[in-house]
């Protein structure tokens, strides 16, 4: 009886730390949930389209072997009087395949406020040429929103981080 008893223990032991069920990214719905709103499209907003990219793997020593990174895609609204809207933020893998889109429904951005999307380093479906694209509406004379992504990655007692910032494309 002890034995099996130490068996279940045993096992209970080994499925309680599978980290299978544990999230791979911060796709958070509440969070853009609670952000949405609905603009009317006859404001006079201007469209903007903005190309960032990100690293969730780089090659280390050679092509045969990479490093995965945390990413931190940081969305900011640079304006200190205007709220801007983005439209939509969609994840590309290295070879131009959509992996997901965060929001596809209008969210804000108050002034000066800033919201993240975080790539955990486990999640390498996006590959060594990751990218986002982002589409937004700001009002006329309004400064551009930042897109930045912070990748890094620590191991024993060395660190790596960096950073990229995203290229309005339209």
């Amino acid at each position: 009886m002890k034995v099996f008893i130490l068996c279940l223990v045993c096992g209970a032991l080994i499925f309680s730390c599978d980290e299978s069920n544990q999230e791979i990214s911060s796709i958070n719905p509440e969070n853009w949930a609670k952000r949405a709103i609905k603009i009317n499209t006859t404001d006079s907003l201007l469209y903007g389209k903005t190309y960032l990219s990100i690293y969730s793997q780089i090659y280390s020593q050679s092509e045969h072997k990479t490093h995965n990174l945390t990413a931190m895609v940081s969305l900011r609204n640079t304006s200190d009087k205007d709220t801007i809207y983005l439209l939509k933020a969609e994840y590309f893998d290295t070879h131009g395949k959509s992996v997901r889109t965060y929001f596809n429904t209008t969210i804000y951005l108050a002034p000066l406020e800033t919201t993240e999307i975080i790539i955990n380093e486990k999640d390498i479906s996006g590959g060594t040429g990751s990218n986002f694209i982002f589409e937004w509406n700001i009002p006329k004379n309004c400064p551009e929103p930042l897109f930045e992504g912070i990748m890094n990655s620590t191991m024993g007692q060395q660190g790596l981080s960096f950073v990229t910032q995203g290229h309005r494309i339209k």
